[in-house]
């Protein structure tokens, strides 16, 4: 016959009731959270998956981040090359107008004054600056992209390409174009061709209506190259678009085996809670008789 000491009685006991609770607030925790594993040492190799699924959310939150500042930089970009458009569109109006053989000479210096204002708005405009602040079309400087020489020439001051921002999975984007991709063409660029003609009509050139006509032809090629340069920004944007998507789809995939992995299913989780409350009552129940019992009440 086993003798149990009451010391060694109330230690079983209250190890044994602990565990049960223990176990209670351990299912009440997953029922509130949703999560089955609360600590790694309710499944090492359910937590080291969760750990690889969530450091992958992490990135994917990163990649999403750098793809919005992408996109934003290419809108603006978008944006900037349908003003240099509508500015070219403009000005093969004026020169239309200008190589009209009856215009007299205070009318082209009116058309003139209205190109040379147009030539300074161009210097404005590729300036302009990206989400960050830097230049919109100066590569990766900070700085402008262009200045205008002692001579009165258009200089380019940026670096030779755009900057490159990853996607995820490998992919990256180009998140802008510099000046001299679209606003150079045929031996010239857009501001000395349209300062040029400024200055032919205000009589630099012997025969300001030739002028005229010659500018028309560059001013057709400058627009093609800004037509080309958005359907670049356009292709860029879908790409974003298009690995954004596969980053929502994975992202699902990985939410999916997270709680496959670690999520509680919430009718066996209630289940189980319901036994171990009323294994839990029925222990206490027991304790308290035990407990209350004496030698004296058995030897009655």
């Amino acid at each position: 016959m086993t003798l149990v000491s009451t010391s060694a009685f109330y230690d079983r006991s209250g190890l044994d009731l602990s565990s049960l609770r223990t176990r209670a607030e351990a299912l009440q925790t997953s029922l509130s959270t949703g999560q089955r594993l609360t600590k790694a040492s309710d499944d090492p190799v359910g937590a080291a998956q969760l750990r690889s699924l969530q450091r992958a959310d992490q990135f994917s939150a990163i990649d999403q981040t750098t793809a919005a500042r992408a996109t934003t930089d290419l809108t603006l970009t978008d944006s900037a090359l349908s003003n240099f458009s509508a500015y070219v569109i403009r000005a093969q109006e004026l020169a239309t107008q200008a190589a009209n053989g009856t215009m007299t000479a205070a009318q082209r210096s009116g058309i003139a004054t209205e190109l040379s204002q147009m030539s300074d708005e161009l210097v404005r405009l590729a300036n302009s600056r990206d989400s960050t602040g830097h230049a919109l079309f100066g590569g990766q400087t900070a700085g402008n992209a262009f200045s205008l020489t002692a001579a009165g020439t258009l200089q380019y001051d940026g670096t030779p390409t755009a900057t490159e921002l990853p996607l995820g999975d490998g992919q990256t984007v180009t998140k802008g174009l510099t000046g001299p991709e679209f606003l150079n063409f045929s031996g010239t660029n857009l501001y000395a061709l349209v300062k040029g003609l400024a200055d032919a009509l205000n009589g630099a050139a012997a025969d300001p209506a030739q002028a005229a006509r010659d500018a028309l032809g560059l001013l057709d090629t400058g627009l093609e190259s800004i037509t080309t340069a958005q359907t670049v920004v356009g292709a860029r944007l879908n790409w974003i678009d298009l690995v954004g998507e596969r980053r929502l789809q994975l992202g699902e995939l990985r939410a999916n085996e997270e709680a496959e992995v670690g999520g509680a299913e919430l009718a066996s989780t209630i289940t189980q809670l319901q036994q171990v409350m009323t294994v839990l009552e029925a222990s206490q129940a027991s304790f308290a008789k035990l407990a209350s019992l004496s030698l004296f009440d058995l030897i009655r």
